[in-house]
């Protein structure tokens, strides 16, 4: 599934193309997504004035106050196209607008899921009004992280994957950072020390803005808005690493399960402290 990192790099790959595009027509597969799609004619002969992102929601933000949320669910893709250039399998729908380009969205399993809510309620939406702070923000620090995990007796894992404490730390990423900042993934959210707390807000943001800046991970069918896909999977520490040896100890990388989600550690570099 896209994570952060991911819709991250589609918004930037979708951003130049679209961003002052007036939208002219809207049509589908007539295949429903995860939802049913939104009713797009309000959003006919309107322009896009900017795109961005919450979590891992992609936001269309068009000039008559109205949004279009997207999530990308575990195969969704957007690639701008000409409006002359053939439909292919598996798309659904298809944004054209008056420059004569095409907004594409594919979607080979349809999980993916779109809605239309007014720009100055966003934070009241019910798929936003319970979600926890952005990680490459300000606001997510070591203070607020310890200060919300205080009462959490579930793994730190489970604990930074959980969007109601932060956004878009993934299965992969909370490895990867777990991994740098030397915590093993099942130790428990509240027994960390404030050292430990500090360490792991750091190398969050610095794996995600790594991942960013590598155009994602290609995990089973991202690509990037052009098509190509994302490199950070070639820096992977621990992640599908199962009895590799670790780059630092040596040691073999194992793997466990935690919250139903496969867990890769180095016991020898994430002890218990």
């Amino acid at each position: 599934m896209p994570e952060l990192p991911e819709v991250e790099t589609v918004i930037a790959g979708l951003k130049p193309q679209i961003t002052g595009a007036k939208l002219v027509s809207v049509s589908n597969s007539g295949k429903n997504l995860r939802y049913p799609l939104p009713n797009f004619s309000i959003l006919l002969q309107q322009h896009i004035q900017s795109v961005e992102r919450r979590a891992k929601y992609l936001l269309f933000h068009f000039e008559n106050g109205q949004t279009l949320i997207w999530h990308l669910g575990m195969t969704g893709q957007f690639h701008v196209l000409a409006q002359h250039q053939a439909k292919t399998k598996h798309e659904h729908v298809t944004l054209a607008f008056t420059d004569g380009n095409t907004l594409r969205y594919r979607d080979t399993r349809r999980f993916g899921y779109a809605g239309l809510c007014r720009t100055n309620d966003l934070d009241q939406h019910p798929w936003f009004a319970k979600l926890g702070v952005e990680p490459l923000l300000d606001d997510f620090s070591d203070d607020y992280l310890q200060n919300i995990l205080k009462t959490r007796k579930t793994s730190i894992k489970q604990a930074i994957m959980d969007n109601h404490v932060v956004v878009g730390v993934g299965n992969i990423y909370a490895s990867e950072s777990l991994f740098r900042a030397g915590i093993n993934p099942t130790q428990v959210a509240n027994s960390l020390k404030p050292k430990q707390y500090a360490l792991l807000v750091q190398h969050i943001k610095t794996v995600l803005a790594e991942a960013i800046e590598a155009g994602g991970s290609t995990i089973s069918d991202f690509v990037k808005a052009d098509g190509k896909p994302g490199y950070f999977a070639h820096s992977f520490q621990v992640y599908g690493r199962d009895k590799q040896p670790c780059l630092v100890c040596k040691k073999p990388i194992e793997k466990i399960v935690l919250g139903g989600r496969a867990s890769f550690f180095c016991p020898h570099c994430q002890p218990f402290k």
